[in-house]
């Protein structure tokens, strides 16, 4: 099936972060701001948890600092990157330790 050009999958962005959103957003998914206030948009959309992943990493209690990066890669399904982005950088000293969360939520496109 293809999408309609302009209908599911449109994008703007945030006023407030300039983070790029779904269109059909009430509630900006990064700065959780406000969007619209109507009857419809009163609350975050519920979408279906299609992915979520959790886990952490920790730097040993001696040593030299460790540098990291957090990338993200979208691929259709031939394989083909679509998108990557860095979300986050940062470093660990000795005994220092970081958490990782990905969720991916799913919606019916509105319209």
């Amino acid at each position: 099936m293809s999408l309609k050009p302009g209908s599911a999958g449109k994008t703007r962005n945030c006023p407030h972060c300039r983070t790029t959103i779904l269109e059909s957003a009430a509630v900006c998914p990064s700065c959780r701001h406000h969007l619209r206030f109507d009857s419809k948009a009163g609350h975050e959309r519920q979408g279906e948890l299609a992915l979520g992943i959790e886990g952490s990493f920790s730097h040993p209690p001696a040593g030299d600092p460790w540098e990291f990066m957090v990338v993200v890669t979208i691929r259709d399904g031939s394989g083909k990157e679509l998108e990557r982005k860095v979300v986050g950088v940062g470093a660990l000293g000795p005994g220092e330790q970081r958490s990782i969360g990905l969720t991916v939520e799913v919606y019916k496109a509105e319209g």
